[in-house]
């Protein structure tokens, strides 16, 4: 069976290829002819074939008229069809990269853009995948989708978690489908510490394992520390520092069931005797803890994103700022502070700015002695800065 059907043109604009001619795999609404190929000539999904205002073939791609990013780039040859077999490879290339590195299956299976596959998430628990589908070009390809990570994988069960904010950009519905045997829990491994996460209604996919790598480093300084998790979630940092040897670890999050999360991540692991959880927003948790002059070794920074649109960047810079400040005042003397993000518009070297800003506002000399960023499940998309955005950094902080 032929991987090629014929897909009509999206003609660019005069120089308008440049980005896409250096790797980037968008074209964005502004950057289409639409005198020659009028958006609202396309359907929402449909595949199209990208062309310079020159005539020369770009690639094909997946279009939505009615987005900014309105086509995305899936391969370089024109009219490349969408086909199981496509997909197949794809996940295969994929499932090739991680194998390489993980000795176990639980990792980011697919990373959207970053493994050619605009649009599509899948991380894996073992025998179980959590996939989300963000774009329309992908959801009309769902059951091509399915099937090849069936071919590939034969998981259990699948969780389509379609119930995320990126969909109402691109117009889709929110959804959540179970295909085949799921359980409630799902159950994963990371730096020989075990948690337990929910199959459904957890965050995101259900676990983070964009900071596996900076977590494994968090640990080399970690055994007999008192530990502060702020943002905890299921205990990814907090568990960890426990199972690596902290004396005390306090974990902090607004969230009930995700300290129920750490709970049970911690009778799993046997380290619930030193475990303590605090229910309540951050900023609020860190000012008591600061009345009451508690103190501690290590304290863990890893807040949602504040800055999701570059609109975002002024409130948002300043409070990380407000943030980090508490962060160090609950620090003893040559304590380290883990500060982390995952708002791709702020870039590592602002929030090293910002710590140090904040050392210096409170007479603290900071030292940077550890900067990490995503792992190689989360591979970079070299023309795609998008696609990093996690960042971690160690600070050894001394008081002067």
């Amino acid at each position: 069976m032929s991987n090629t059907v014929s897909h009509p043109s999206l003609i660019l604009n005069k120089n308008a290829e440049k980005r896409i001619r250096q790797g980037h795999l968008w074209v964005f609404s502004n950057e289409v002819d639409t005198k020659k190929t009028p958006l609202n000539n396309f359907e929402m999904g449909q595949q199209v074939n990208v062309v310079s205002a020159k005539g020369q073939q770009l690639g094909a791609a997946t279009i939505n008229p009615q987005a900014l990013i309105c086509a995305r780039i899936f391969s370089r040859t024109a009219d490349q069809g969408l086909t199981k077999r496509f997909f197949a490879k794809r996940i295969e290339r994929a499932l090739s990269l991680r194998e390489a590195y993980f000795d176990q299956p639980f990792y980011r299976l697919v990373y959207g853009d970053s493994d050619f596959l605009p649009g599509v998430i899948a991380d894996r628990y073992g025998d179980y995948l959590v996939v989300q589908i963000a774009t329309a070009g992908m959801e009309a390809c769902k059951d091509e989708i399915l099937h090849a990570f069936n071919k590939v994988l034969e998981p259990k069960g699948i969780v389509l978690a379609n119930d995320h904010s990126a969909r109402t950009l691109e117009y889709l519905p929110s959804y959540t489908e179970v295909i085949g045997e799921v359980p409630e829990y799902l159950q994963l491994e990371e730096n020989n510490t075990h948690f337990t996460i929910p199959s459904q209604g957890g965050q995101k996919t259900g676990w983070f394992y964009d900071h596996r790598i900076n977590r494994a480093e968090m640990a080399k300084w970690v055994k007999g520390k008192s530990v502060l998790d702020v943002f905890s979630y299921a205990g990814g940092w907090g568990v960890t520092a426990a199972v690596k040897g902290a004396q005390s670890v306090t974990c902090v999050d607004v969230s009930a069931k995700a300290l129920d999360l750490v709970e049970k991540a911690a009778e799993l692991n046997k380290v619930d005797d030193r475990i303590l959880a605090i229910e309540g927003k951050a900023v609020h948790v860190l000012k008591m803890l600061i009345d009451e002059e508690q103190k501690y070794d290590v304290v863990v920074l890893d807040p949602p994103a504040f800055i999701k649109r570059k609109k975002d960047q002024k409130a948002g810079e300043a409070a990380y700022r407000h943030l980090n400040e508490l962060a160090i005042r609950l620090l003893k003397r040559d304590g380290l502070l883990v500060s982390a993000s995952c708002s791709m518009h702020l870039a590592a070297d602002t929030l090293t700015d910002i710590v140090r800003g904040a050392a210096m506002h409170l007479d603290r000399d900071a030292q940077l002695v550890y900067s990490g960023s995503q792992g190689p499940d989360h591979p970079r998309h070299p023309a795609i800065e998008q696609t990093n955005y996690i960042k971690a950094q160690f600070y050894r902080i001394s008081h002067r």
